[in-house]
């Protein structure tokens, strides 16, 4: 099975990713270390739990993983690398760029742009139209204006 890591995020990904994937998935939770070793490798794959909702007009980049109970609304562009983890939502326009995770539960509203690397805590949410600063760490629970 072409995913690099074992940790707690690499047992989730290899619960739903099927061994005949093609392309490599980094499982590592750390967006700085997901992006380091994604230079180690070519030819990434796409993961995307059967029970998370895509729009069919989303966009999804390579490397990104959707967990469970993940929303992705109409039009979202999701960088390379990503991980949208369990029952985050990403709604209608957004950009969340290469290397950033959206933790479990947290609710991102429409218009709103992730910087590269930045993490948006547990149970966080993102009011419509508003930014996330590149490799930021949003404390779970907040209120991003």
């Amino acid at each position: 099975m072409p995913i690099h890591g074992d940790g707690g995020h690499a047992a989730v990904i290899k619960d739903f990713v099927p061994p005949s994937i093609e392309g490599w998935i980094i499982a590592i939770g750390d967006n700085a270390t997901r992006q380091r070793v994604s230079r180690q490798y070519k030819d990434f794959a796409i993961a995307i739990h059967p029970k998370a909702v895509v729009s069919p007009t989303a966009i999804i980049g390579e490397g990104t993983v959707v967990m469970a109970g993940a929303v992705v609304q109409a039009r979202a562009v999701i960088g390379k690398h990503v991980i949208l983890n369990s029952g985050c939502s990403v709604d209608h326009d957004c950009i969340i760029e290469d290397f950033a995770h959206i933790a479990p539960g947290a609710h991102i509203c429409g218009a709103v742009r992730v910087g590269e690397g930045a993490l948006v805590g547990v149970g966080s949410c993102a009011v419509p139209g508003s930014q996330v600063t590149p490799w930021s760490v949003v404390p779970g629970g907040s209120v991003i204006k």
